[in-house]
């Protein structure tokens, strides 16, 4: 009997769970959206700079705080924007684009965070990434679902529940698997191989 199996099967339920739950949430986004961006070119950039998970993930994390800051708080969006500019690229968009570049933000880091589970499952950045992409994701909720009570629009409707449920989708599938605090404290294992 493979003596990893029971960590490998953990990793492939808890990301299964995961991405099960947002597979099946409904979300049509219009033409226009979809040939939006949702990272600057500077995250991109950052993304591939960045290859162990663990920083990967810190990299769209930081990318989905700075939509939800345009979002929620647009004056302090701006004077953080005049910081980060040169390493981060410039947010732009109207609140319904910056709620569609959350949710998609929050999609590819649950992607990438699947992609290295199905590669090498016993890797400890996965767990490690997933709870510091739980971590933000329960810091977005209180900021996201107050915008319930203000947001008409049907698209900016829309792509606010999309980014509400892929986070709600995240923090309970951290839950429902255990992970903790211990798994950021997990070491990165150098560079040199890439995606692990």
């Amino acid at each position: 009997m493979n003596r990893h199996s029971p960590h490998r099967t953990s990793s492939r339920l808890l990301l299964a769970a995961l991405l099960a739950g947002l597979a099946a949430l409904p979300f049509a986004a219009p033409a226009a959206a979809q040939n939006r961006d949702h990272l600057t070119p500077e995250e991109v950039e950052l993304i591939r700079d960045n290859q162990e998970l663990d920083k990967r993930t810190a990299v769209f994390v930081r990318a989905a705080e700075r939509r939800l800051l345009a979002a929620t708080d647009p004056a302090s969006a701006a004077k953080q924007a005049e910081k980060e500019r040169e390493k981060w690229g410039e947010v732009k968009g109207s609140r319904a684009d910056l709620l569609y570049d959350l949710s998609r933000i929050l999609d590819e880091a649950v992607v990438n965070v699947d992609d290295v589970a199905a590669r090498t499952p016993e890797s400890p950045l996965i767990r490690k990434s997933l709870y510091a992409l739980s971590q933000a994701a329960g810091k977005f909720l209180p900021l996201l679902l107050p915008l319930r009570d203000s947001t008409q629009e049907e698209k900016e409707r829309d792509y606010l529940e999309r980014a509400i449920e892929t986070a709600e989708e995240i923090v309970e599938a951290a839950k429902t698997h255990a992970v903790t605090a211990e798994d950021l404290k997990t070491k990165s294992t150098g560079g040199k191989k890439g995606n692990n």
